[in-house]
């Protein structure tokens, strides 16, 4: 066996911390809590590392860990682990949004103390898995994983109606998984492989190939998958109920890192391995991406529940990732990855704020607010980056992302212009209903005794909220430095899509 990669070593590193918590029985409460959080933290910082030797200029995948698993004489299915500029933020998402949450978590988890870490650390151990898994098989399986401990995450510690929101999650979530799962098993019989490099490879010297017709189902049957998992509209009931359920954790994590699962999928399955489907099938899905910008804008703007309104704001976010991403070109993919990331640490932000709102007093509602500035200082100003953060206020990370796929859209040679100027009404609808909700809750009189007694932020919910304000401005303000990471490989990514669809049209 080869040497263990730094890939390895990050991913492998939230299963081993689960071996304490599952063998040594005599941990106690705070010791299962720091133990967490410390593998959490360790975790984040090797993914630095992996930030650190990560090289620029190369396209390809990069610290590489590959050997068979399953061997046959038919097919072969190996751990195939590798980042590239598509995966490396994402993975950095991952390990930077796990040590909030695990944070955040310490107060409000009371119960099956020692079974909340467990999943935590298998949900970061099988979301980093999605993100680097270079084989179809093993993509599978962790995009499979990571349903278990959000399923258990909502039912066990979430709102009254847990049980109903979880079952909902994995009952859409896994239908559509099951027509991926045919398609997989179909291209890894097709191909001989279940290796993307390989299935990649065969394609490009034309001893792998589709007809138009099958490129088209293959297309539709992972756009199913993936575009339940973002949520598109009309995929998106599931969303909702699961995030006005979940704990506040689970909402951090859910809007953080599990919905960009499914725009990952896209920018790394659909698109190179369908360019001419892609292509096709654009329109359809930027057209289903603005009215999502749209609906989810509207819906958040009649909402009384603050939970909810963030909820829904997710889906016209997402909206934006996928106009970026069928765009078709560098500046609306890069624009689209980049507003991945942003979206996890704003709405990862503005669920945590719901969070300690409802710890204090127990409540969602935002007409049970209002005037708290006078009351909590320090938090709503804190508040108030992370909402002008989801607004795209400019110099804060969303306008980057959001300005990036605007531009991408406008100049895109398979889409309407009027996708754009949709679109960016929706920026305004944004602006709409997050002040709607600011100046609700935290704006006015403070006439309410309940509220009066408010205390500020401890030291806990401090250090939460702080990392995500720091990296609010530092996407803002030093955009360059993260296009940097992903410009060899998407514009390597749109030269094969341009390539193979000029090949195609001479055809």
């Amino acid at each position: 066996m080869e040497d263990i990669s730094l890939v390895t070593v990050v991913f492998m590193l939230p299963l081993v911390g689960v071996l304490p918590l599952l063998f040594v029985r005599s941990l106690s409460e705070h010791t299962m809590k720091w133990l967490t959080l410390t593998v959490s933290l360790v975790t984040f910082g090797l993914s630095l590392l992996l930030l650190y030797n990560f090289d620029t200029r190369v396209a390809g995948l990069q610290m590489v860990q590959k050997w068979d698993w399953i061997s046959s004489d038919s097919f072969t299915i190996r751990y195939y682990v590798g980042v590239d500029g598509i995966s490396i933020w994402l993975v950095l998402l991952t390990t930077f949004i796990m040590p909030i949450s695990i944070l955040a978590s310490f107060e409000p988890i009371k119960d099956r103390v020692r079974l909340y870490y467990i999943f935590m650390l298998l949900m970061e151990w099988a979301m980093i898995g999605v993100f680097v898994a270079q084989d179809l098989f093993l993509f599978y399986v962790f995009w499979e994983v990571t349903l278990i401990p959000m399923y258990f995450l909502i039912g066990i510690w979430g709102s009254e109606d847990r049980i109903y929101a979880a079952i909902k999650f994995f009952l859409y979530t896994m239908a559509g998984s099951l027509l991926m799962l045919l398609a997989i098993l179909w291209l890894g019989n097709e191909a001989g492989t279940f290796s993307l490099p390989e299935i990649f490879a065969k394609l490009n010297s034309g001893e792998l190939s589709f007809s138009p017709s099958t490129e088209r189902w293959l297309f539709l049957a992972f756009a199913i998958a993936f575009a339940i998992k973002v949520p598109m509209w009309p995929l998106h009931s599931w969303l909702p109920d699961a995030h006005v359920q979940a704990p506040t954790a689970g909402s951090v994590i859910l809007a953080g890192v599990l919905l960009k699962m499914g725009t990952y999928g896209f920018v790394r399955f659909n698109l190179p391995l369908f360019p001419e489907a892609s292509e096709t099938f654009a329109p359809y899905i930027a057209l289903l991406a603005v009215i999502g910008i749209i609906y989810g804008a509207w819906v958040s703007y009649g909402q009384d529940n603050v939970k909810k309104l963030v909820a829904y704001s997710s889906i016209s976010h997402l909206g934006f990732v996928m106009l970026g991403i069928f765009a078709l070109n560098s500046s609306g993919i890069q624009g689209g990855i980049l507003q991945m990331v942003n979206h996890g640490i704003s709405t990862g932000g503005l669920f945590l704020m719901v969070g300690m709102l409802y710890e204090r007093r127990h409540t969602k509602m935002m007409n049970a607010f209002g005037g708290i500035w006078r009351a909590m200082p320090l938090f709503s100003g804190l508040s108030l980056v992370i909402v002008l953060s989801s607004m795209g206020l400019p110099g804060l990370n969303g306008f980057v992302g959001e300005f990036t796929i605007l531009l991408g859209s406008a100049g895109s040679q398979v889409l309407s212009l009027w996708f754009t100027v949709a679109a960016a009404v929706g920026i305004i609808l944004a602006a709409v209903y997050m002040l709607y909700m600011f100046n609700t809750v935290y704006m006015g009189e403070l006439d309410k005794e309940e509220n009066k007694r408010l205390p500020d932020l401890n030291w806990q919910e401090l250090w939460s909220l702080i990392p995500i304000v720091i990296m609010v401005f530092a996407i803002g303000l030093q955009a360059g430095f993260f296009f940097n990471y992903m410009d060899s490989s998407v514009r390597d990514l749109v030269q094969y899509l341009g390539d193979t669809i000029t090949a195609t049209a001479g055809r």
